[in-house]
């Protein structure tokens, strides 16, 4: 039982791992997207 829980949470944590380095890495595409637009008004 203890193992089956400890496996479900190690899903759920790489699970989350995975998704936040994707929403910092879709952050980073939109700051440097402003940061273009930016250069280009300029």
């Amino acid at each position: 039982m203890v193992r089956k829980i400890l496996i479900a949470v190690g899903i759920t944590a790489m699970t989350m791992s995975a998704a936040a380095c994707n929403t910092v890495k879709g952050l980073g595409n939109d700051i440097e997207s402003v940061g273009q637009a930016g250069d280009e008004a300029i």
